[in-house]
C-alpha cells in the first residue's frame, strides 16, 4: 500500500471515530430531530457518509456496494430523512461507521480497481482512482462532520 493511500485511510478511520463519538452523545430522538430551516439530522448525516463512500470507492470502480441498494438509496445525495429511524438502523450505522472502514482498508488491497470510472464530483473535483477517491472521500467526510457539530449544537 502506498504512504499516500494509507495516510488517507488513517484519516479515513479519525474522521469516523469523531463522527462515531459525536453520534454516542445524544439520544436516538436528537439523532432523529431536523432543526427547523435545515433539511437533514445527524443520524442521515452518519448514513450519508457511509452511502457516498461506498458509491465514491466501490462503485465507481465496478464493485458491490457493501450496505446494498436500499441503505444506499435511503442516504445518497438529494436525499432527506422520510422519518424517524428506528434504533435498529442507527445500531447499522454505529457499525458501519468503523466495521466499513476495516473492510475499506482490506479491499483496498484485496480488490482490483483498475477499472475505476472517472468521475467528476459536484465540487468540480475529478476522481481518476482509488487514490483520488479516497482523499476526496475524506474531505467530504469531514464537511459533514463539521455540519454534523453543528446540529449537535442545535439539539
Amino acid at each position: 500500500m502506498s504512504p499516500s493511500l494509507n495516510q488517507s485511510l488513517a484519516y479515513h478511520l479519525q474522521v469516523r471515530r469523531n463522527i462515531l463519538a459525536l453520534t454516542e452523545s445524544v439520544s436516538l430522538a436528537q439523532l432523529n430531530w431536523v432543526p427547523e430551516l435545515m433539511s437533514n439530522n445527524l443520524i442521515w448525516n452518519a448514513g450519508h457518509v457511509i452511502a457516498t463512500q461506498e458509491l465514491l470507492v466501490y462503485a465507481l470502480a465496478g464493485h458491490r456496494t457493501p450496505s446494498g441498494k436500499d441503505f444506499i438509496n435511503r442516504y445518497r445525495k438529494g436525499t432527506r430523512p422520510e422519518g424517524e429511524e428506528p434504533a435498529e438502523s442507527y445500531a447499522y450505522i454505529r457499525s458501519e461507521l468503523l466495521e466499513g472502514h476495516q473492510r475499506l482498508r482490506a479491499a483496498c488491497n484485496d480488490f482490483d480497481w483498475s477499472n475505476y470510472q472517472p468521475y467528476t464530483t459536484s465540487f468540480g473535483v475529478e476522481l481518476t482512482g482509488l487514490e483520488d477517491a479516497l482523499a476526496f472521500n475524506n474531505l467530504h467526510e469531514a464537511m459533514h462532520f463539521g455540519t454534523m457539530i453543528a446540529l449537535r449544537k442545535l439539539v
